[in-house]
Formats: structure tokens, C-alpha cells, sequence
């Protein structure tokens, strides 16, 4: 059960809670008319008028909960504050953790019309209005009619959510919004070339406690040429990038899509794009939101697929995916079960001839000390625009690296000149020889490793403490289907693999069909 106390007089209402995935509406907040307010028989015309409402959650609760609230007419901007209770629980047990949004007086139905900002748990308190908002939420309009205040219920301790909503209007002429203005989709690029990125970034409009231009400045001393945006559940921050474009930095625009049975970032959509994310695998609605992202020109990257906090993993499959992010942070040992994930995916593309899917790495950073940067995925594009990114991305043209300080150089050849790089096909014969060679620099005393269908079938020497040098390796398009290279760091004892410094995407050996993506 869960119940609602509105302060203020307002009265009680007794709410059976029924499903985890279905969403619960509480009783209406109302306000006195705005235009009465206005006339001097309310609330002084400029006023403010505050209701407070208090519940609790049992365990159990819906995934969201909606508190609608009745704005009448002349009111200039809306605040919400809310608190809720942190009991001690049993070890082992997950506590209270309660998130917050708004949508507007055009609903709360799948597709975010109506939605107007969500913070989730990063703030205490927001506002919205004409000409500003709060950091995760949009400005505009404060039209009359039902607001509902989004309450997602996270975690919820045994001893049940108990919470406090406040919510204020302010009455006055409404301010006008400005026009939004976004970063182009296009830096001076270098031709053809590498060119390295970091597509998981948060900023202050969400979780993270950097501001855009701090990320520019951070992403640009990390030897970045481009980057992506990427707020939990909003897209809020858009039009705060466009300052901090430049000649040399392509700035997309996206959004960290975060479920409650994973996260997907939406890798450079059109600019004001906002994807849903109030749905669960369950709900066979996930399609439906991709097929939205690559409509607003971007890409579905399934994040951190195989991290533990609660709701993180990917949980939908990867049949709408255009690339997998196999490496999110620094190295962890979530990053080696996603690598050997991907890896298998990688075989059962060849085993069934379907296309295969890329991997790429990025910092998913939120605050100090988090690097920019670490790790950047280095894409092989024919210019710095949004477009011939995402195209090398898509390809699998592509590898990541720890830092700017590391480059590889990647090459299957045959012995009639034929020649692949990375993502591509080498098309010879099945028992035709083949030699493998990487080059790489910034990696002192690492090993490199060739990885195929079989697994790994080649360990390198350290290489040179001067971080560079050059290894081949000979095979056939029947012994290795496809081969990816790693470099990893030296391990100081135990028979695990070092944490990886970089690591490619295949090249594929053999005749064309199988695994082309």
C-alpha cells in the first residue's frame, strides 16, 4: 500500500501498489486560480503559493509514481523540493534511493512529450520556467493544466520510502524562452584520419559536477577530436555545448538512456532529441526507442554491459545495437567479461553469417578525479563531421586506446598484395598465408596478443620500454576466421592477463558473406 498526506488540508488517499513495472498515479495537488491571484481576490498578483505532500513506498513499489499537480493560469515558474528517509537497513540489503523529474501538462504518456526535465537523484530541488531551468530540466512555458511530478523509487529499504514533496508556483507574466543554439556538425578535420573520441560524458545537467566547459577543456588536453554528450535521461543540455565547439573539436549531442535493466547511450542524435527510458526488457518496448535514436541520425550503444550497480547491466539483447561499449572507465574486471562477451559474439557472427557488431571504449567520467578521455575510441573517418564518425563507428573502423599517448596501426595482408585494416576483409583464399602486423607506440613493456575464433593463438614478447615496436604473426583464413589484437600491461604475478592498454576490432579473414558488417 502506499499512502499520500497532502499538508494544507487537502486529506488522505489510500493507494494499492500492484506490479513493479506499472506506474502509479497519487492524488491531485491544486492551487488557487492564477488568474483570481492576478485580480487580488487570491494570492497578490507576483506571488507564490506553496503545497506540501508526504507518503510512503513499501517495497515493491511501481518503477515510477506520479504526483500530478493542477497549475492554473498566470503562474511564471514552478519549484519542487523533496526529501525522503535513509532507514539503516540489514547488511546485504539495498536502501532508499528516490529519483525526480516533471513533465508538463501534455502528459506523461511513452515518448516524453510532456517531459520537462529529471534529475534523478543528483539534486534536492529544481525549478522551471520561461527563460531557465535548473541543470537536467528545459525552460519554457508554464501553461495551466495537470503537471505531474515524475518519483522514480529506485531502491526501497523494507521499512518502506517515506517522502516529502514541496512544491511551489510563483505567479507573474511569463518570461520569454530563448531560442536554442547547438554545436555544428562539423570541425576542421584532417581528411581521412584518425581521429579519437570520447562518446560517454556527463556534465552537471545530470549526475556529473563538470560544467560543458570544463569537459571541452579536459577533452582537449586528452588530445580528443571530438566528443559526445551523453546526460542520464535528458537532453536537456543540448544547447549549452555550442560555446565550446571549435575548429578542433567536433561537439555531438546524445543522451545516457538509463533503464532499470541497463543503459544505451544515444550516440550523436539531432540536436533536442530526448529518448524515453520508462520501460523494462520485459516490456518489449526497447525497439521501438532504437529505432527513434538511429531516426534522429544517431547510433545505440548499449553501455558498460556487464557492470554491477543496481539496474546497470544490459539486459535487452544486442539485436539493435551498432556497437557495444566493451570498455567503460578504467579497466576493471567488468571490462574483461564484457571483452570476452563481445569476443563471443564476434564468434557466433561467423558460426551464422549475421553482421557483426563493433566494440568501442569511453570514459563514462563524472567528476574529479574521473580522466576525460580514458579510454578514447580512435576512429578511422573521412572528416571530422558527425556524420563520417558515426560511419566508422558503425564500421568497426575503429580501435581503443587507454590514451592519447597510445596508437596502433593494424594490417592483415595476402601474398598477391591483398590488404585489410581494421573492420575490414581480407579476401583470400582459406589456405592462402597471411601476416598479421601491428605497430604500436606508447606502450612500454606491454605484450600484445592476436585473438581469433579459436582464441588467443598468439602471445608476443614485452615490448621495448621505449613503448614502441612492431609484431607479426602468419596464418590462414581457415586456422583464424577473424583476428583482433590486444595490448596489455604487464602483470606482476598470477596467471591473469594484464589490464589492457588498447585493443582493436577484427579484421576478417577469407571469403566474403560471413560476419561483413
Amino acid at each position: 500500500m502506499c499512502e499520500d498526506d497532502h499538508g494544507n488540508g487537502m486529506g488522505r488517499r489510500a493507494l494499492f501498489v500492484t506490479g513493479a513495472a506499472a506506474a502509479l498515479t497519487l492524488g491531485s495537488v491544486t492551487f488557487a486560480s492564477g488568474a483570481d491571484a492576478a485580480d487580488g481576490s487570491g494570492t497578490p498578483a507576483g506571488g507564490s503559493e506553496t503545497r506540501t505532500v508526504r507518503g510512503t513506498l513499501p517495497t515493491g513499489s511501481p518503477d515510477f509514481v506520479y504526483l500530478p499537480v493542477e497549475v492554473p493560469r498566470g503562474v511564471r515558474e514552478i519549484r519542487v523540493a523533496y526529501t525522503y528517509e535513509r532507514p539503516s537497513v540489514p547488511a546485504g540489503t539495498a536502501g532508499n534511493a528516490l529519483d525526480i523529474g516533471i513533465f508538463d501538462e501534455r502528459g506523461t504518456a511513452p515518448g516524453g512529450r510532456g517531459f520537462r526535465g529529471w534529475s534523478g537523484g543528483a539534486r534536492t530541488e529544481f525549478f522551471v520556467r520561461g527563460d531557465d531551468a535548473t541543470p537536467g530540466y528545459v525552460p519554457g512555458p508554464v501553461r495551466a493544466g495537470t503537471w505531474h511530478i515524475a518519483l522514480g523509487p529506485y531502491t526501497v529499504a523494507p521499512q518502506g520510502l517515506a517522502y516529502e514533496v514541496t512544491i511551489t508556483l510563483t505567479y507573474g507574466e511569463q518570461a520569454p524562452t530563448p531560442e536554442p543554439v547547438y554545436p555544428p556538425e562539423r570541425a576542421k578535420g584532417r581528411g581521412r584520419d584518425w581521429y579519437r573520441g570520447d562518446c560517454h560524458l556527463h556534465s552537471w545537467y545530470s549526475d556529473g559536477r563538470r560544467t560543458p566547459a570544463e569537459i571541452a577543456a579536459l577533452a582537449r588536453a586528452a588530445g580528443l577530436d571530438f566528443i559526445n554528450t551523453s546526460d542520464h535521461n535528458t537532453h536537456s543540455a543540448h544547447p549549452h555545448w555550442a560555446d565550446q565547439a571549435g575548429d578542433d573539436l567536433l561537439i555531438m549531442l546524445g543522451e545516457e538512456v538509463t533503464t532499470r535493466n541497463g543503459h544505451v547511450v544515444a550516440l550523436g542524435t539531432d540536436p533536442g532529441t530526448f529518448v524515453d527510458w520508462r520501460y523494462r526488457a520485459r516490456d518489449n518496448r526497447f525497439g521501438r526507442y532504437a529505432r527513434q535514436i538511429r531516426g534522429a541520425g544517431g547510433l545505440v550503444v548499449p553501455a558498460h554491459p556487464h557492470a554491477t550497480c543496481i539496474g546497470c547491466a544490459w539486459k535487452f539483447g544486442f539485436g539493435e545495437a551498432d556497437a557495444v561499449e566493451v570498455w567503460n572507465g578504467p579497466y576493471t574486471p567488468d571490462d574483461e567479461v564484457a571483452l570476452a562477451d563481445w569476443d563471443g559474439m564476434l564468434v557466433a557472427s561467423v558460426r551464422s553469417g549475421r553482421d557483426w557488431i563493433p566494440a568501442m571504449g569511453n570514459s563514462d567520467a563524472h567528476r574529479d578525479p574521473d580522466p576525460v578521455g580514458t579510454p578514447q575510441t580512435v576512429v578511422l573517418a573521412d572528416d571530422l563531421t558527425r556524420e563520417a564518425v558515426q560511419d566508422g563507428i558503425r564500421a568497426g573502423r575503429s580501435y581503443v586506446a587507454e590514451s592519447k599517448t597510445v596508437s596502433l596501426s593494424f594490417t592483415a595482408s595476402g601474398g598477391r598484395g591483398e590488404h585489410a585494416g581494421i573492420g575490414e576483409r581480407l579476401h583470400v583464399d582459406r589456405e592462402t598465408p597471411v601476416t598479421v602486423r601491428l605497430e604500436a607506440t606508447g606502450v612500454p613493456r606491454c605484450t600484445v596478443r592476436f585473438v581469433t575464433d579459436q582464441g588467443v593463438l598468439f602471445t608476443s614478447a614485452p615490448l621495448p620500454v621505449s613503448g614502441s615496436g612492431t609484431v607479426e604473426w602468419r596464418t590462414t583464413a581457415s586456422y583464424a576466421a577473424y583476428v583482433r589484437a590486444e595490448v596489455r600491461h604487464e602483470v606482476a604475478a598470477g596467471p591473469l592477463p594484464g589490464a589492457l592498454a588498447a585493443f582493436t576490432n577484427p579484421i576478417f579473414l577469407g571469403a566474403s558473406g560471413a560476419a561483413d558488417g
